[in-house]
Formats: structure tokens, C-alpha cells, sequence
């Protein structure tokens, strides 16, 4: 699973609003709307344009957040990246 390399939406397609603990995140192409909580917001966040493994994501979310041991951070990142795949919020490149 660590391996996989995922695809965010355009920032555009996303309208992303924070409730308090939750998230809620519209997504314009399906018309529906998911209510997260952290770290998903972060990772859309740090995946922006490019195509990203989850050990991408970790480097990247390492720099403004204490992650820990960073393989410990690569299998959280990836099992995150996995259920934003069901939501249908990511995508496999």
C-alpha cells in the first residue's frame, strides 16, 4: 500500500471548511459532501498538484508537523491515503 501513488483533485473541485474538530469537505464533482477529521485536510493539503506516495506526503507534512519516526508516518500516511481513495477524494495515478 505504501508504494501506491495517489492524485489529488484540483484545489477548485474541493471546497474544504472547518466545523470546530471536523471538516467538512465538498467535493464539486460528486456532489457529495465528507466530514473528516485530521490529518486528512493536511494531507490534500500537502499533495497539492503533484502525484504523491505516502512517503512523499509524510516528507512533506514532516515539514511543519512532528510526525515521530517517519516509516511509523509513511504507514499512517498510506492507510489515510487509502480511505480518501474509498471517499473517492484521491485517486491512484
Amino acid at each position: 500500500m505504501a508504494d501506491r501513488v495517489y492524485r489529488a483533485p484540483p484545489p477548485e473541485a474541493l471546497r474544504i471548511e472547518a466545523l470546530g474538530e471536523l471538516t467538512a469537505i465538498f467535493d464539486d464533482r460528486s456532489m457529495q459532501t465528507h466530514l473528516v477529521i485530521q490529518p486528512m485536510p493536511e494531507i490534500l493539503a500537502a499533495m497539492g498538484a503533484d502525484a504523491c506516495s505516502a512517503a512523499m506526503v509524510a516528507e512533506r507534512l514532516a515539514a511543519s508537523f512532528d510526525l515521530g519516526e517517519m516509516v511509523d508516518a509513511r504507514a499512517l500516511v498510506a492507510e489515510r491515503l487509502a480511505e480518501l481513495a474509498a471517499m473517492g477524494l484521491v485517486a491512484e495515478a
